[in-house]
C-alpha cells in the first residue's frame, strides 16, 4: 500500500480525487481485504450476544461500514438529517441508504439559524458546536431511544476523531460507541469503495466534497466569509439560499447582490 493522502486539514479536495481515480496504483485487493475481514471479525465480536445497530450517514465512511456490517450479520442502521441538509443528497440516501437503515429527523432546520446566525458558516470554538448539534446528539438518541448495547460508527483516527485505545468510545451516561475501521487508512477505504463496486453520493463531486463531506449546508467548512459560504451553496443548489433569504438577513443580502 501507498499512503498519499493525509489528515484532512493537510489535503486537498484535488488529492482526493487524483487517489480515488488512481487507487489500483496505491491499494491491492488483497490488502484492503485483509483490512476488511480483520474488521468484520471485530464487529461479529462486538455483537455477539448484545443489542448493536450502526450510524450511517450517507457518507463514504458509513457507506463502507454498512456493507461490513452486512457481512457480519448487522442489519440495523440510523441515519439522522435535519431540513439543512442538502435536498439533493437526502433524496440520494432515501433511495441508496441500506434496507435495514431507518430515517431520524433530529428537528432541526431554518429556525435554529434564526435563532443562533452566529452559526452559519462558523469557524473555531462556535463551528465545533456543529458536532454537538448533528452528530453527538443524535449517536446518543440513536443509543438510548432504541435500548442499544453499542453503537457502531465509522471514525477513523487519521480524522482526526477520538476513537479510545480499543475503538471503544465510552460515555460516563452509559453510552457506548465502538469504531470498528478507527485504524484503517485513507488508501484502504477508498479501495474498498472501489473494489466493492459501492456508490458515492453526488456531494463528492462538489466543490470541496472530500473536505466538506456530508455535513448540512450552513456547517460548510473553509469559508472565509459569509458571502464565501453563501456562494458556493448558492452554486451547488440555489434553491437554498433563496429559501433563507425568506428568513434570515445575511442570505437575502446575498441574493440580492446575486440576483440584482
Amino acid at each position: 500500500m501507498k499512503q498519499v493522502i493525509g489528515s484532512k486539514h493537510h489535503t486537498t479536495n484535488q488529492q482526493w480525487l487524483d487517489a480515488f481515480a488512481n487507487i489500483e496504483s496505491l491499494v491491492t485487493p488483497e490488502e484492503v481485504e485483509t483490512f476488511a475481514e480483520q474488521a468484520t471479525e471485530r464487529i461479529r465480536a462486538v455483537a455477539q450476544g448484545k443489542r448493536v445497530a450502526y450510524a450511517w450517514s450517507g457518507g463514504k465512511d458509513s457507506i463502507v461500514l454498512a456493507d461490513l456490517c452486512a457481512a457480519a450479520g448487522v442489519h440495523e442502521g440510523y441515519f439522522a438529517y435535519c431540513d439543512l441538509d442538502y435536498p439533493t443528497f437526502i433524496r440520494w440516501c432515501e433511495a441508496n441508504k441500506p434496507e435495514g437503515v431507518k430515517m431520524m429527523h433530529t428537528g432541526h432546520g431554518l429556525d435554529l439559524l434564526v435563532k443562533h446566525p452566529e452559526l452559519i458558516f462558523a469557524r473555531g470554538a462556535i463551528g465545533q458546536r456543529w458536532h454537538q448539534i448533528s452528530q453527538r446528539r443524535p449517536f446518543t438518541s440513536m443509543f438510548f431511544d432504541n435500548h442499544l448495547d453499542v453503537l457502531l460508527v465509522g471514525h477513523r483516527t487519521i480524522d482526526g476523531n477520538v476513537c479510545g485505545k480499543d475503538g471503544f468510545i465510552r460515555k460516563n451516561t452509559g453510552e457506548t460507541r465502538y469504531a470498528p475501521i478507527m485504524d484503517w487508512p485513507h488508501e484502504i477505504l477508498l479501495g474498498y469503495i472501489h473494489y466493492h463496486k459501492l456508490a458515492l453520493p453526488p456531494i463528492y463531486g462538489w466543490k470541496d466534497g472530500f473536505l466538506q463531506g456530508t455535513h448540512a449546508w450552513p456547517e460548510r467548512d473553509y469559508c472565509d466569509s459569509l458571502e464565501q459560504g453563501y456562494r458556493e451553496v448558492y452554486e451547488i443548489d440555489p434553491s437554498i439560499i433563496v429559501k433563507a433569504a425568506g428568513r434570515i438577513p445575511s442570505a437575502a443580502i446575498f441574493l440580492k447582490g446575486v440576483t440584482a
